[in-house]
């Protein structure tokens, strides 16, 4: 199974728990970043950062980021080299992003779906590959292409 690095701000710490519970139960790998308490005062970018280094550095790892929205988290997730962070609030797109965009990490918000809801995101997530080849693949090189332009500006 895939190792899985999981990280909430307090927004997303009960969700990040019951997801890393769910996912245990289901024989994945957890790595838990924090916030180690649903205490007001984490900051969604220190945790982004966390998972986004923690996949980049894991061939083949996969990240889960919760916060209030889940902007914060994708938006911060998307500043790391390589990573591919997309924004999931229902299972299609969760399934897309996997095979069409090699998404790497996934993010959701707490205060914006329920937290059955987000287990099936999650299960859609990692249940899926990405499709090597063909249109797929090009456009993903594109990004790669953006990124790597961008970093060097």
């Amino acid at each position: 199974m895939k190792k899985i690095f999981i990280g909430a701000d307090s927004a997303g710490f009960d969700y990040k728990e019951q997801v890393k519970v769910y996912l245990t139960e289901k024989g994945y790998e957890m790595v838990d970043v924090g916030a180690e308490t649903g205490a007001s005062g984490s900051h969604y970018p220190e945790y982004a950062g966390k998972v986004a280094e923690g996949v980049r550095a894991n061939e083949g790892a996969l990240g889960i980021l919760i916060c209030g929205t889940g902007i914060g988290m994708s938006m911060t997730a998307n500043k790391y080299r390589g990573i591919r962070a997309a924004l999931c609030g229902d299972t299609f797109s969760a399934r897309m992003t996997r095979i069409h965009n090699d998404a790497n990490v996934l993010c959701m918000g707490a205060r914006v779906i329920g937290i059955e809801l987000a287990k099936d995101i999650v299960d859609a997530f990692l249940s899926n590959e990405f499709e090597r080849g063909g249109r797929h693949e090009m456009r993903v090189n594109m990004i790669t292409e953006v990124e790597n332009k961008e970093l060097k500006n």
